[in-house]
This record gives C-alpha cells, structure tokens and sequence, in this order.
C-alpha cells in the first residue's frame, strides 16, 4: 500500500519553450507534486531520515526548472519526475507542470500538463529507473 505526499504550487523561473523570447526573458512555472510514498517507517520512528525529505525535493524541481531549457513542457515534466524517482522511497511520481504565462493570444485561466512515472525493477531487483 503506498500513501501520497503531495507538495503544490512551487514557483519557479525558467526559460523554457519554442520562442525566442520565451528563451531569452523566461517565465513563470508552477509545479504540483504527488508522490507515492510508504509513511508507516517514518511513522513509526518519527525521523525525518526515514521519509522523502520534501524541502529537499522542492529544491531539486526548482533546480531542475532554472537549469538548461527545453521547448516543450512534456521535456520539463519528465526531469522533474526523474528528479522526484532519485529517492528510492518514491515508488511513482505525478507531476504537473502549469504553464500560466504561455504565450497564448486568446484569454486562457492555465496551460497545464500531468504525467505519472513509476518505478520499475532493474534487473538485479534494486528499483531503478522509471518507465
């Protein structure tokens, strides 16, 4: 059984999208995590080095969100979620990346995307990678 942590509305700075200008002035990005995580060791032992260390994990997103640019969204979601797979207590992770300064010329409330990834077994069994 996993339970969700979910961390909502991280505010980052980035330079993505297919734009010269998206490039070179950057905009703003929100991110939404939800992660499935098993609490019951941290629970019990009531130590943080037994769960997701969640201000940590902002951090890497952000990082992830400030460093190199892509054009797409989709690219963007899928490093958050590798970042959000580092932590092998994350068993799959759903992340949604907004989008609300998209250079759109019709009046929009958001653009958003969600994608899910899982952990996958390597084959040695250690829980590497996603699919």
């Amino acid at each position: 059984m996993t339970d969700e942590l979910a961390v909502l509305g991280i505010e980052c700075w980035g330079h993505h999208g297919v734009f010269d200008h998206e490039r070179r002035d950057g905009q703003r990005f929100v991110v939404d995590l939800v992660l499935g995580v098993d609490t019951a060791p941290a629970a019990a032992s009531d130590d943080l080095r037994d769960t997701v260390d969640y201000g940590s994990l902002v951090e890497g997103v952000a990082d992830a969100v400030r460093r190199d640019p892509v054009d797409l969204i989709e690219t963007l979601a899928s490093r958050i979620a590798d970042v959000c797979l580092l932590d092998a207590r994350v068993e799959w992770a759903r992340v949604t990346v907004h989008k609300p300064d998209a250079p759109i010329r019709t009046t929009f409330g958001d653009v958003r995307l969600t994608i899910t990834r899982h952990r996958r077994a390597d084959p040695a069994g250690k829980g590497e990678g996603h699919r």
